[in-house]
């Protein structure tokens, strides 16, 4: 395995009360449950990246609060027929009420077509890392959980 080339994705934490909305997505052929956002595309910067795929997939414009995490390791693609090194930068973003997006309150409430997706609000402090498909959204659980319980 050569890995010659970057994968980078941009990914918001939408934080209402207690809850933190988390995307539910049929993509590749499997189901998988990760947080809003998407991959960056040439020319763009990581705050519009952001913004983009908010309004792409929630229809949403988003302030963006501030940096949470960028991955530090070493962390390979999982589904990609490339292999490629993967980057995640997450940040905490804020939205205007009334929310423009479709709630669904039971996982992967989405027909298996590829490009489905519905989003549901989970509670930070009950998250566990075998709510989410990848890697990276089960490590960063752990520093979900962590600010949640000093904020």
């Amino acid at each position: 395995m050569t890995v010659n080339q970057f994968n980078i994705r941009v990914y918001g934490f939408l934080v209402e009360g207690r809850d933190v909305l988390v995307t539910d997505e049929f993509r590749l052929g499997i189901y998988m449950t990760k947080f809003p956002g998407g991959g960056l595309q040439f020319g763009e910067g990581t705050l519009e990246c952001l913004k983009r795929e908010f309004m792409e997939e929630l229809d949403t414009p988003v302030e963006i609060i501030s940096h949470f995490y960028t991955t530090e390791f070493y962390q390979p693609t999982t589904l990609l027929p490339s292999d490629m090194q993967l980057f995640n930068i997450y940040y905490l973003v804020r939205a205007e009420k009334p929310y423009r997006f479709n709630i669904a309150h039971t996982r992967n409430d989405i027909p298996p077509v590829d490009g489905a997706q519905i989003f549901r609000w989970m509670r930070i402090d009950e998250l566990t890392k075998e709510d989410f498909t990848f890697p990276i959204d089960r490590f960063i659980v752990g520093k979900l959980k962590d600010w949640e319980a000093v904020r």
